[in-house]
């Protein structure tokens, strides 16, 4: 299984970014997905999650500035990030839980990072 993220990218501080996730490979059912975000010398951290049937939650930093989406069809996950400050610069990771057959348990894949640099 594999993430393949993409939409990062510089940005002025009060700017937007969208960022798209898509899942490829051998899967059988995606559970929930999400971002997650690591500054440099700082810890990852959850940006956002989502579950397949749609429930989602938000690190306090980013609510009602950041929305996250889901298309089960497509098995992609999207971050609209608006009203984008220098604080969000990061890297950004998304994250599936998988499962790659009828038979098997859940697995959690992550995608490679695409940088947001948030600079006037």
């Amino acid at each position: 299984v594999q993430l393949q993220a993409s939409g990062g990218g510089l940005v002025q501080p009060g700017g937007s970014l969208r960022l798209s996730c898509a899942a490829s490979g051998t899967i059988f059912s995606i559970g929930a997905m999400g971002w997650h975000r690591q500054a440099p010398g700082n810890q990852r951290e959850l940006v956002a999650r989502m579950t397949r049937g749609g429930s989602t939650n938000y690190a306090d930093s980013v609510k009602g500035r950041f929305t996250i989406s889901r298309d089960n069809a497509k098995n992609t996950v999207y971050l609209q990030m608006n009203s984008l400050q220098p604080e969000d610069t990061a890297a950004y990771y998304c994250n599936a839980d998988v499962r790659t057959s009828m038979y098997s348990n859940w697995r959690n894949f992550w995608g490679q990072g695409t940088l947001v640099t948030v600079s006037s």
